[in-house]
């Protein structure tokens, strides 16, 4: 399983700026993240990965937003069924790390990426930090260049 030393050595080695944080209080919720870095629940940001026909692609959203399946169905041209949560067991066989505490990049392999437009209008944001205590302060700018992602519309809005 990866750690946030893994997370450090993968910024390190791809000059990304960021920060690790540690912290000294359980964050199992967005809210309870928010109020240990003491932010907003908009600049916490999720991870999420799906299996769109077996395929893993992780979505990135603000953290209180709820990731509408039906545009990563389009995008991949399947049915909205056959984009599927993963499970907790398969986001750590794929991504290396437990879900909950996954950063939005620096995974065993490389994944495809897209991330919700509502992420870019943060000027900085905190994503998993690779362990249940850590969370990684970020520009989303530098998500975004990590990723190589996508930017889509991908959170529900109430008419969807």
């Amino acid at each position: 399983m990866l750690t946030p030393s893994d997370l450090q050595g993968y910024l390190n080695a791809h000059a990304i700026s960021a920060e690790i944080v540690f912290l000294d209080v359980p964050t199992p919720t967005v809210e309870t993240a928010a109020q240990a870095v003491g932010t907003t629940p908009n600049q916490i940001v999720k991870s999420i990965l799906f299996l769109v026909a077996d395929l893993p692609v992780l979505a990135i959203a603000c953290g209180l937003d709820y990731i509408d399946r039906h545009p990563i169905a389009a995008l991949y041209g399947v049915g909205k069924k056959q984009v599927k949560l993963a499970s907790p067991q398969k986001v750590l066989d794929i991504a290396g790390y437990e879900a909950g505490a996954m950063p939005p990049f620096a995974h065993l392999t490389p994944l495809p990426t897209l991330i919700d437009r509502r992420v870019m209008a943060q000027p900085l944001v905190y994503s998993g930090g690779g362990a249940g205590n850590a969370l990684m302060r970020v520009d989303p700018q530098n998500i975004l260049r990590a990723t190589q992602a996508r930017l889509m519309d991908l959170v529900a809005t109430p008419d969807s």
